[in-house]
This record gives C-alpha cells, structure tokens and sequence, in this order.
C-alpha cells in the first residue's frame, strides 16, 4: 500500500500525444483530413480500425457536430451528435427521446429491440425507475462488498501468475478473467459455465477480426438468452441473495416480472458487466506501456488511484455510442430533428471535446476535474458503474504494488466493432516488483 505524502507533490507533465510527431500518427491524420464527412459510414466497424479518431471526431465537432449520417438501400439515415454539451442534454432529456426502440446502433437501424419496454437499458419512464430499483438493491456498494473483496483477491492472484511469465498477453491472460468473474459472482454463476458465456459475449457486441458475422453475433446472443432462461427458472425454485434471484422473486406494485424482463436483464447485466471493464483494463495497461511518464508519476503515488481511474474511463471510453430516438420535433445546434428520427451519442467525441476537456488528447492522470460520460448520464446512467470503477481501482492497486515497469511486446490487435473501442490482443512484458 503507498501512502501518500501530506506535502504537495509536483506531478510530471503528461505526455502529449500531439508533440511525439510520430510519422503513422501524422499521416493517419492527413489521411483524415483529406475525407469526405458525407462518406465516412458510422456503422462499419472497419472505419474504427486503423483510423485516428481523435481526428476524425475533431472534425465531426469542428465542420459537423450535428451530422446527418447519409441512408443506404439497407438502412435508414440517422444523425450523429459529437458535441458534449450535445450529448449531456440528449442523455438528460427522458422527455423528448426514447430508449424503448433501442440504443445502440444495431437496434436502432433495424427499427427496434426485442426486449424493449423490458431489458432496463430500453425501457423507460415508471417502469424503468420501478425495475431500476429492485435491480439497485444487489448494485448498493454495501451489498457488494462481498464482490469487491473477490475482485481484489481475483486481480492480485491473476496478475501474481502472469508476472511470472514475463512476457505474456495481458487481455488472455488477467483481462478476459477479472470482469466475467466479477459479474458472475453477482449473478452466482457457475464456474464451469463461465468461460462459455465468455465466448458468447466476444462475439455479440464485437469479434477479434473482421470474419465475424452478424449471424455469428445473433446465434450467440439467443444462447445467452437460453442459459439465462434456465438458470433464472432455477433461482426462481431455490432463490438466493443473487442478482438473478432478486430479479427472478421481485415484484412491483405486488405483480412477479415476467420471464422475458428476467431474461433479458441478465443477458444485459453479462454483457455491460464484461465487455466495457475488459475493455478498459486491456485499454489501462496499454496507456502506462505507452505513457511511461505518467506509469511512473502512479508508481511514486504521486496520482490517487481514484484520479487516475477516471482518466483511464475518458481515455478508453469502451461503449463508443449510445442512441435514442425523437419523440417529438426539435432542434439541436440549428438543425431539425424530426419525430421517430434516430439520434446517436457519440461519447468517444464527447469524452475528447476540447471545450470542455483541457489538452483532450493528453493521457493525464491528474486531470481535474474530469466528468467524462463513459458511463453515459441522466436516467440511463449505468447501473454498473460503481462496480465497473472498483474493478479499475483494484487492478490499479495490483499495478501499482507487483509491477516495477510495463513494457509493450508487441502490436495490441483492436476489435472490430461500430459500438465497443479496445484491443483483443495486448502483448506485454511485465517486469515484477522485487
């Protein structure tokens, strides 16, 4: 444990992404600046690999921060909001937009969800506060103690073992295993079933090369599904003081859930608990390999855990977009919206607006303040996010008390995805404190 010093300590300056001068940065850059906006397609994932985004959404703020995506022969258009203070009202606003007809690109271009008016993240107004908090009771930091404590004992051992093998990849070896173990903790999953619903998360929201098919993501969704169905049938006989039994004997105003609010809440819970904390651990470990200076400013507990978790939440930003649709006719920086038109959020914009965030592009531990929306805002803010920080924390803790120094040993492999940012692949070395 570091204990911090009751002097002021002067933190090093943060590393600059822009006064590197990489040459791929700077060509990936022109490259950027030489695109047609009007041509740039949103929803392949292939336009989120190997582009500077950082550029590309400047652009969006600067030239389009109310951008009308252009319609295809298979989809409709949609606009595309850059601008944090864009994205902030259209979160806050529950009155004008709708969840219910989905949120994320995938749903909402098809014209709706399955499990609209049931999964929490698209439903809203009395029945989503109601099932909100039945869902709070197993979310409270006090009723998750117990998940904290397997947490931090998880991440020590899983880091303990890979340090032995020096060099290693970080998202096989310690990532893919802390967030599954920690939601399947608060859902009490088996342990034999958990790497199955590990495999069949990879492939919903994203897929480790551009071979996966929709398909692919379809038929793992629908076995999620299934062993949801199963096992909430099970709790429902022999409840215990798990999420899926809070969720499978609950009521509101004296009337059970239905099976497919049941279902379709885990399916939610194992897919946000994993994905996004994978993500941004995988994301974490990389930004110190690269960022030496600011891995070193942590190291000497001249950066508070907390402070340097929130950075890492901006830097990352795991859920790229979220999305809502028009209830009504409106407007928004001097464009029309139209009733039952698609808005998407742009949080990877957002998180990196330089009128709100000083030196964006600048990996700052220390950065205060920093109300970055990666767990979104307003009545949707995430459920998880108090559990998805304490998995931050507890790897930062692990960090910080077994390494001596993050080397990267090789290319870290993105995901292809137009909804989850991070890498599938992260080859490190981790060199163990003595």
């Amino acid at each position: 444990m570091t204990v911090p010093s009751t002097e002021p300590v002067a933190t090093p300056s943060a590393v600059d992404l822009d006064a590197l001068g990489a040459v791929d940065a700077l060509s990936a850059a022109e490259a950027v600046d030489a695109l047609d906006l009007d041509a740039v397609d949103l929803t392949d994932a292939r336009t989120f690999v190997g582009t500077d985004l950082y550029a590309l959404w400047r652009r969006f703020r600067t030239e389009r921060p109310v951008h009308q995506h252009r319609a295809t022969a298979q989809l409709p258009s949609f606009w595309a909001l850059t601008r944090y203070d864009d994205v902030l009202a259209v979160y806050k606003d529950n009155q004008r937009f709708t969840s219910e007809r989905g949120n994320v690109l995938t749903t909402l271009l098809q014209g709706g969800d399955s499990a609209g008016g049931k999964m929490l993240a698209v439903t809203d107004g009395a029945r989503h506060r109601a099932i909100r908090n039945l869902m709070l009771r197993s979310f409270s930091p006090r009723a998750l103690d117990h998940v904290v404590a397997q947490v931090r004992l998880r991440t020590t051992e899983l880091l303990g073992r890979a340090l032995g093998q020096g060099t290693f990849d970080y998202a096989a070896e310690v990532a893919e295993h802390i967030p599954m173990g920690t939601i399947c903790d608060l859902m009490a999953v088996p342990p034999q079933d958990r790497q199955r619903l590990l495999d069949w998360n990879k492939q919903v929201l994203s897929a480790d090369s551009a071979d996966g098919s929709a398909e692919e993501a379809w038929l793992a969704r629908n076995e999620i599904l299934l062993y949801f169905s199963d096992l909430a049938r099970a709790r429902r006989r022999n409840p215990g003081d798990d999420v899926i039994s809070a969720l499978a004997t609950g009521e509101v105003d004296g009337v059970p859930l239905s099976e497919d609010e049941i279902i379709f809440n885990c399916y939610s819970l194992i897919i946000g608990g994993d994905e996004s904390s994978r993500m941004a651990s995988i994301g974490a470990v990389l930004a110190f390999a690269q960022h030496p200076e600011q891995w070193r400013a942590f190291k000497a507990g001249q950066v508070s855990v907390a402070s340097a978790a929130e950075e890492i939440l901006r830097w990352t930003t795991p859920a790229m977009h979220f999305g809502r649709r028009a209830l009504v006719d409106l407007e928004i920086g001097g464009r029309r919206i139209a009733a039952g038109d698609i808005v998407t959020l742009w949080n990877t914009s957002a998180n990196f607006d330089d009128e709100v965030f000083a030196d964006p592009r600048t990996f700052d531990l220390a950065r205060t303040p920093n109300k970055h929306v990666t767990f979104g805002y307003g009545p949707h803010f995430c459920l998880g996010a108090f559990l998805g920080r304490e998995e931050l924390k507890a790897l930062l803790d692990a960090l910080r008390e077994q390494v001596a120094g993050i080397e990267q040993a090789g290319p870290a492999a993105r995901v292809y995805s137009n909804f989850l940012f991070g890498y599938s692949t992260l080859p490190v070395t981790l060199h163990p404190e003595r």
